[in-house]
Formats: C-alpha cells, structure tokens, sequence
C-alpha cells in the first residue's frame, strides 16, 4: 500500500514522502484496512520497530484534517514522551487548513499548563492524563482521538492501574473518542482489544527479520535450528558475542542485570572493540569522551564512561544524569559507540536498536522479594525486538548466554507465549486510591455506581464482581476512616482533605501519614531535617537506597546534630541513605562527594531531588489544609533548597535566572549575598568573577530587573 493512495489531504501526502515514507509495512496497510482512517478503535499488537508511531501519525493526520477537536498521545515514560514530542513537531509543518500546534506536559502533576488547551495534539505521560482528568480540565470534552501507546504496561503492578483508569475514562466519555492502542505482542491482545471496543490488527512482520538464540560453552543455537561457534575468551561469553558482532560490522546492545554488571561488562570489551575502530571514529570518540568531561563533574563513573567510550564502548543505566545518557544514546544511534552495555531499563524506555542484542543474564534483582528471579518472557521479547537496525541491518540476532540449560531456555524463552495481561487495578494501594478520584469527580455518586465504574476496567472483566465489591467495599471503609469521604444515605463525597488529596496525586494513606504528623509538629523553631525524613519516608519517594554497614554511623551523627528539627523520635534504623543525601545536597555537597561518600550517583540524585520537590509541595498543601501556616514558609524555602541544592543564605540569589547553585556560591564568597548587592556590582565587576563573563553578567542584570 503506498503512501499516495492513502485518502489523506494533499499537503499531508507531500509530508509524509518528504519524511521519506513511501510504502506502508503490512501492519500499518493493515490498520488502515480496518478503518484507522475512518475513525475506527484499533488495537495494535506489533513487535518492536513494526512501524506502530506512523500509524499513529497516520491516526493523527485524518483526525486533524477532519475534526476540530484535540489529539491526546499518552506515553509511559517522560524520555518517550519527550522522543515523541520531537517527532510529533514536525506536523506542525502541514496545512490542513488550520495551522496545529503540538504541546507537551510530562510534570508537575499540581499544575495543568494552560498552554494546552490552544494545542491540538498533546503529548501527556499516563499520570499527566489521570492527574488533568481529576482537575475536571474542560478540554477534556475536546478529545477525539487516544492514542495509548505501550498498551500491554496496563499489566504493571506500578504504572498499569492508572493507564487503565484513564483508558475506562476516556472510553466513557460522551463524544467517545477514537481510541488507537500501541501494544507489544501479548497473548491476550484480543481480551485486551474486546475491552477498549476496538478492531484487532495482529503482527508478527518485522522490517529487519530476528533470529534467536542460545549461547552455551561457546556453541551458539538458534530457533531455526543452524548453529555456529563464538571464540571464547577470559572477557566472559556476553562480551565474545558483542565482540563477535562488531568485529563483522554490526552494533551490539548487551543486557545486564545490575549496573555493577554493566559497567563491568562493558570495562572488559573496551581493548578488544577499540581495536575495530578507523583513525576518523577514534577522533570523534576523543570528542565525545572530552565533552561527557567537560559537561560534568568528575565521578569515577562519568570518569571511567568517559575513557571506555574513546574505546567504542559504552554503558547506560539509571545511576547516570540525563546529559550522560543522551550522550550516549546519540553516539550509539550515529554508530560511533559499537557496543553498549545497559541494564533493561533501555529497553523500555528510548529506541536504541543494535544488529545483535546479548542477554547475559536471565535473572534480575526483584527488591520486594529481596532475590534473584527470572525474568518474564514478555520483558525478554522487549528485550530482544531491540535486534535490528532498520534501514542499517539485514537481519537481527538476540542471543540468551546459558548455562548448560540451552533445552530449558529455548522452549520457554525463545518459543513461549508472553504471559497475559493480567489487571492490578484491585491491589489494596491503586483501589484506594483510585475509588477516592472516582468519588472526587463524581460527588454524590452512589456505591452501587462506583462498582459500575470498576466492572468496566479490564479489571472488572477479569474478576469476579463478589470481588471487586469486597475490594471497593474495605476501600470506601478505610477512606471514611481517615476522612477522606463523607457518606450523606447512600450517597459519597469527598471531603475538603479528599479533594486535596487526590489532586496532589499522592496515595491516600500518605496524605493522612503527612496530616497527622504536621498536626503534631511543634511551633518556634525549624523541622528542616524533620520533612526531609518524613519525605523519603513515605511510600512514593523515589529511589530509596538503603543504609550500607558503614553509613549507620554517618545517620547517627547525623541525627543526633539535627535533633531539633525531627518531627518524630528516629534512629539511625528507621532512615535511608536518601534521607542522607538530601541533607548532604541541601548543604552544597557536590555530585563527586556524594559519589564518593554515599554512592548516591547524579542520576539518582537528580530523580530524589524531582521526587522530594513534588512531595515538599503535597506537605506544604496539607499544612495549609490543617492551617498551620507557621510552616509554610520554611516549607516555600525547602523546596526551593532542594530545587538548587543550596543554604538558606543563598536562597535570595537563585531567585535570578543564569544563578544556580555553584554561582551563587561564588558570588556569596565576592560579598554578593544577596539581591541589593547584586544590584549595586558594576557589570563589568561582576563580569570578572569566576564562571560569570561578560555575556552572563549582562543578562544576569536584565533578569534581575524582572524579580526586584
């Protein structure tokens, strides 16, 4: 099916060719088949790099060109959102008689951009969307089309539940919106499909064909059944695959388990890959090895990143800050970095295919169970659909390395079924919170309505509704408990609490363990210490890292200096290495000694900061709900503290665009302590302080003029 057939407006014909599509893949063809033109629900179950964003694209183009109303496009992760939106941008240059705007909104779930509402297509993670939903937003009743992708995440104990609350929202509403579901194959597609009331389109078409595979003692099977061999060495069997991959011209993406591992595997590969590199790509890598240095401050992992990728090596995980990870991401993408050695975090999130994808272990670290387990055959078939660069590879290979269990790992990897979807919407934590926000933007709904509601998520169609009335029944119970709903006869409502609770976007039982510990905080003196325990205390702080032996110390000291300031009695078992680092960021400590002290590494800490930023605010809000205004204040300066990184002192100075942390610093030590002084220094004085230069100062005087 070619592109200019498509019944699509002219100037979106001459779009798509210019971006140089010219012959639809079969899924896509097949889409349009069942109507995605026409308006029609379409549920996609597609391998990875099958062509699922052109389809939405394609979903798009005909919405706008036909209707007046808005486009959502709803993503898992604020890096695909972010991926998406530049993608999406390009539209912007169609003319289908209206000129499209394209908007993004990934954070603050508080805050609803008003900017939004003169966009056409808005690119929303799922939370954004839920969050928008329970602000009762009036362009809601503008959506015409969804389109959800990485669908089968409903399945996700953690993220699923508000996919699937938006999804049965959205389904609900009176214009019934054409809904467009992006799914990995999953087993049930058509159970999944039957409850989004859309059309099936089924695939297994890939544009680069994918072979898999089992690696043990050095013999190689794959699912077709030919074999071949890999040269064995002491850098261990993953890295002789990537190794064997490169060395014929392809990439390779190694899996790790944990970061440790990753960045030790990709350590061992560094002398061997550096040896395949021309003079030219060794240049570049120089550069880009020089620019990860000179853009970030000098850990020993962005140290050791920097000197294994002037080898073509690489590695991605977590612990790295986001300038690090594009970094790498780009360079991998351009084929300077010939092997790249992540944790599976990658394969959920940005698109980075290689020709040969290695999983060098199928066991991950699962934290609730505190052991090893093996991974899902859904999270391996994610895994290996990175394998193939389109329009770069003749083929794909994704390689399980074994351990004499090569029989084992072939039938149930390699030719099983991924597991269904199977619903977490009735976990005690998603229903309680959930039922609140259904209470919140129904007041005076009934419980028999509540139930009605929660029989239409997938979740209400896989269980039993005896169940899921016991399970909404022992939520309203603890709801009404902890005053979070009012019961007038038959009918629901929220209270005041309720409505707050829900629009922070925080689960219920932190809301009340935040209300009842700033109730009781004592008047007169300060708590900083205090908040930032009852923060990474709570259950949505996030990453929480546990003490090591050798930081108990470290906590008992430090609860013993900060004594005044705790809200409650605590010790040195009851806090988390966290709670050190947000102490140690909010007194200046830098990324290398929080590297060096804690373990804590820049992208951690910027994730803590992001976290504890948010929850800041919610126990500002619920102070001002129990009206203790005596501590907003502090409140106000902690999260801007937190936000910076920085003293008290240093607080007036940041107020400035083009001053963070480290200039403020510097120009508290030149006797600039604050917004007065700065306004007094002669530009040209201020110019001559470290790290400030003419340019900044200039614009550091405009942008002072606008806070004074």
């Amino acid at each position: 099916m070619k592109i200019e057939k498509l019944d699509l407006l002219k100037p979106a014909i001459d779009f798509l060719l210019a971006e140089g599509f010219v012959n639809l893949y079969p899924p896509q063809a097949d889409c349009v088949k069942a109507g995605l033109l026409d308006g029609q629900n379409i549920l996609v179950s597609a391998p990875t790099a099958s062509g699922k964003t052109l389809i939405a694209i394609l979903a798009m183009i005909s919405y706008l060109s036909k209707n007046k109303g808005k486009v959502v496009y709803l993503s898992p992760l604020r890096a695909l959102a972010a991926e998406k939106f530049l993608e999406f941008k390009k539209l912007e240059k169609i003319s289908l008689g209206k000129k499209l705007k394209i908007g993004i909104s990934t954070g603050d779930f508080e805050n609803i951009e008003k900017n939004l509402e003169k966009s056409n297509v808005i690119i929303l993670t799922n939370e954004k969307m839920d969050s928008i939903i329970r602000h009762g937003v009036e362009w809601i009743n503008d959506i015409g089309l969804v389109v959800a992708d990485e669908v089968h995440l409903i399945g996700d104990e953690n993220r699923g539940p508000t996919l699937e609350m938006i999804l049965t929202k959205l389904k609900l509403l009176e214009n019934k919106p054409q809904i467009v579901g992006l799914s990995a194959t999953i087993t049930n597609s058509d159970e999944l499909a039957k409850w989004l009331d859309c059309k099936l389109v089924e695939s297994n078409w890939r544009p680069v064909p994918l072979s898999e595979g089992v690696c043990d003692g050095g013999e190689i099977i794959m699912d077709d059944g030919t074999t071949f061999e890999v040269e064995l060495s002491l850098r261990g069997t993953p890295i002789d695959l990537g190794v064997q991959s490169v060395k014929e011209g392809g990439q390779s993406l190694v899996f790790a388990e944990t970061r440790t591992r990753s960045k030790s595997l990709a350590t061992k590969a560094s002398d061997v890959i550096s040896q395949f590199l021309q003079i030219n790509e060794s240049k570049e890598l120089e550069k880009v090895s020089k620019k990860i240095l000179a853009n970030n401050e000098h850990t020993d992992l962005v140290k050791t990143l920097a000197t294994l990728v002037k080898k073509g090596v690489a590695f991605h995980h977590a612990g790295l800050n986001q300038n690090c990870r594009e970094i790498i991401e780009t360079e991998f993408r351009k084929g300077t970095i010939k092997l790249l050695s992540s944790t599976p975090t990658l394969a959920a999130g940005v698109n980075l295919p290689a020709r040969r994808v290695i999983i060098s272990n199928i066991n991950r670290y699962n934290a609730k169970i505190g052991a090893n387990r093996p991974i899902s055959i859904l999270e391996y078939k994610q895994l290996c659909g990175r394998a193939g660069r389109p329009q770069y590879d003749d083929y794909g290979e994704s390689i399980i390395v074994g351990n004499g269990n090569t029989d084992d790992l072939i039938d149930y990897y390699i030719k099983g079924k991924p597991e269904p979807i199977v619903s977490k919407i009735t976990d005690d934590r998603s229903l309680r919170t959930h039922v609140l926000s259904v209470v919140v933007t129904n007041p005076g709904i009934k419980k028999d309505d509540i139930l009605n509601f929660f029989l239409q998520t997938l979740g209400g169609q896989q269980s039993r509704k005896p169940t899921i009335k016991f399970a909404i029944d022992i939520s309203l119970r603890s709801l009404l408990s902890q005053n979070l709903l009012i019961k007038k006869g038959e009918r629901y409502a929220a209270t005041e609490f309720g409505k707050k609770t829900s629009m922070l976007y925080i689960d219920p039982l932190t809301a009340t363990y935040f209300r009842n510990t700033i109730e009781n905080v004592s008047k007169g003196r300060l708590h900083t210490f205090g908040f930032l325990h009852l923060i990474s205390n709570c259950e949505e702080f996030f990453p929480k890292f546990s003490l090591r032996n050798k930081d108990y110390e470290t906590a008992s000291v430090m609860i013993e200096n900060h004594a005044s300031e705790l809200l409650e009695p605590i010790s040195e078992y009851s806090c988390s290495r966290s709670l050190l680092a947000l102490q140690y960021w909010i007194t200046e400590s830098t990324e290398l000694s929080l590297s060096d002290s804690l373990g804590i590494e820049s992208g951690d800490m910027h994730r803590m900061v992001e976290t504890s930023n948010w929850l800041a605010y919610c126990i500002r809000e619920i102070s001002k709900h129990v009206e203790r205004v005596d501590l907003l204040e502090e409140l106000t300066n902690l999260r801007k503290r937190i936000t910076y990184g920085i003293r008290e002192e240093l607080l007036d100075l940041v107020r400035v665009k083009g001053i963070g942390r480290v200039r403020a610093r510097l120009l508290y030590k030149h006797g600039i302590q604050n917004l007065d002084d700065l306004a007094k220094i002669p530009v040209k004085k201020l110019a001559d302080i470290d790290k400030i230069g003419s340019t900044l100062a200039d614009n550091i005087k405009v942008e002072l003029r606008k806070v004074r």
